[in-house]
């Protein structure tokens, strides 16, 4: 082999830039060029566009935008305070003589892209408002104490939209669930959002912590008080640190007088009076005793039921001319949780159907430690040889000025032990007596089914707490919760479970499933009377309404 044929080919590109008369074998031969026509470009490709058919190119000025883009005829100094819908925005009022409950829960009904939120511009130096994380924890804070408290979750978001409103955070969205909340705020359309939640561990029972909670989320929607972040800090603050309105001592002789009141309402005397109280008081002391220990409430339950059911059982073998199930029935008024079971129907019947769930799982919880310890010293009693006679139910006295006393006594008890302050008890004393009054005239009189009756009657007591919270700016809860005391079915319970320690199943089972009916009555009641009142009192006209309408669910 040759020495030039021994060498390594070179590419068409390397010998073409040593020799250019050798070209590409893709090159076309001498003298079978294609001649080029006459008026056309030298290059030219199957996507041109032929000749005549020239795209009008746009006007100088307005470039190719995109579908995000705003149109030509959109100027900001001219925009629209928020983004429209195509069917419109209803009109929303929000004057300061409505409640900041009803302005903030007409906002958190509409949807979110239809909130009258304006687009926030740039701001200058002067115009930055507080930090976005420290107003949304104050948020949190807020809400952690509504929620612990016992308020429904619909206005615990209301106040939740107040306090970032009232920081100029008008794109927030709170949530909340039975022990979590959380909430979100994004600046703007194009802007990353700002989450933050908050967990909800302990629980407890002081309205007086409740409405000034109220009074403060008041004073951060009025326009016109100006309360700076730190301020709502500092009387954050001493809410939490304030003691309880009532001492110790107080409450257990609330909690005694409260089941003796109760006694009174199913026919007990004064002898009957003093044992329920004594029960009572001795329960309320075990189940203090059992917190401090570190119990979970559900035994705190359970202990807190034997005393009652104890000292009704040694009176019968005592042979003592007592009314033993009046009272057992006293000392179970004491515990029943009527509160926890109001805010999780209204938690339901407003859509807030995780919480409902979860708040109605805990009443089950504590319903179940109180029939165990009642079921326990049932059960001994009667093998004992205790002759309780469930049918002692049927037998209650009529007195309708003792009840109605009673229901007052019970009602003003409840207060005390709800930890309410001194100037709305008066008012739930009363409104616990109109309920009694008109469960009274409904069931003795008319003769009307129980569940109608006690429906009704809760019905009242939510239409005047609403009136009252209303009238006061503040929460509905203490002038309701206490109010609805006379009403829980403490004998229609007692007399199930003795059905059920006497092995009479069936009919134990139809007295429990009363119970519960009853109680489901009080909760259904109490909040159709609440939304009654928001209907009939001015909202504004037809356009607001709209606004402030539910989902409809069909």
């Amino acid at each position: 082999m040759s020495e030039a044929e021994d060498r390594k080919p070179q590419s068409d590109e390397a010998r073409s830039a040593f020799d250019p008369e050798i070209t590409s074998e893709f090159a076309i031969p001498s003298g079978l060029a294609v001649a080029k026509p006459v008026g056309e470009p030298e290059t030219t490709s199957e996507f041109a566009v032929p000749a005549g058919l020239d795209v009008v190119q746009p006007v100088a000025g307005e470039g190719e935008g995109s579908a995000f883009s705003p149109p030509s005829t959109y100027s900001a100094r001219q925009a629209p305070a928020a983004f429209t819908p195509a069917d419109g925005v209803p009109v929303v009022s929000l004057i300061k003589d409505l409640p900041w409950q009803d302005r903030m829960r007409t906002m958190l009904r509409m949807p979110v892209a239809e909130r009258p939120a304006p687009e926030p511009g740039p701001k200058t130096a002067e115009e930055d408002g507080p930090a976005v994380p420290r107003v949304l924890d104050l948020t949190l804070r807020i809400g952690e104490l509504l929620l612990a408290g016992g308020e429904g979750a619909e206005d615990v978001e209301a106040a939740m939209f107040a306090v970032c409103r009232s920081y100029g955070l008008d794109r927030c969205e709170p949530n909340v669930t039975f022990t979590l909340l959380s909430i979100s705020y994004q600046p703007s359309l194009v802007e990353d959002p700002v989450t933050a939640s908050r967990t909800v561990r302990r629980r407890g029972t002081d309205y007086t912590r409740l409405a000034a909670v109220f009074r403060l989320v008041d004073d951060l929607s009025d326009p016109e008080s100006h309360l700076s972040l730190e301020e709502a800090y500092r009387r954050l603050a001493e809410m939490r640190r304030n003691r309880h309105p009532y001492p110790t001592w107080v409450l257990t002789s609330a909690s005694g007088l409260l089941a003796g009141a109760a006694s009174v309402l199913v026919g007990g005397d004064l002898v009957v009076f003093v044992a329920a109280m004594l029960g009572a008081m001795l329960g309320d002391r075990l189940a203090w005793l059992c917190a401090g220990r570190g119990l979970p409430e559900f035994y705190q339950f359970l202990v807190a039921a034997m005393p009652p059911a104890a000292i009704g059982i040694a009176l019968t073998l005592s042979h003592v001319d007592v009314k033993a199930s009046a009272v057992i029935t006293g000392g179970l008024f004491a515990l029943l949780p009527g509160r926890a079971l109001v805010a999780g129907v209204q938690d339901g019947l407003t859509g807030f159907y995780i919480t409902a769930a979860a708040r109605l799982l805990e009443v089950m919880y504590f319903f179940v430690g109180i029939v165990a310890g009642v079921l326990v010293m049932l059960y001994v009693g009667v093998q004992l040889g205790a002759h309780l006679n469930p049918d002692a139910a049927l037998g209650v006295t009529k007195r309708p000025l003792w009840q109605i006393g009673a229901s007052m006594l019970l009602s003003l008890t409840f207060a005390v032990l709800l930890q309410q302050e001194r100037s709305t008890v008066v008012a739930v004393t009363l409104n616990g007596g109109v309920a009694w009054s008109v469960y009274g005239a409904m069931r003795y009189t008319g003769d009307i089914s129980p569940v109608a009756s006690t429906a009704v009657a809760a019905g009242v007591v939510g239409l005047f707490g609403q009136l009252l919270a209303r009238y006061r700016f503040a929460s509905a809860l203490p002038y309701t919760t206490a109010a609805i005391g006379p009403l829980l079915p403490g004998s229609a319970t007692y007399f199930g479970l003795l059905a059920i320690a006497q092995s009479k199943v069936d009919a134990g089972l139809v007295s429990i499933t009363k119970a519960a009916a009853l109680a489901m009555a009080i909760a259904i009641g109490v909040n159709l009377g609440s939304e009654v009142s928001r209907m009939f009192l001015r909202i504004g006209s037809q356009e607001k309404r709209r606004a402030a309408k539910r989902t409809r669910g069909f």
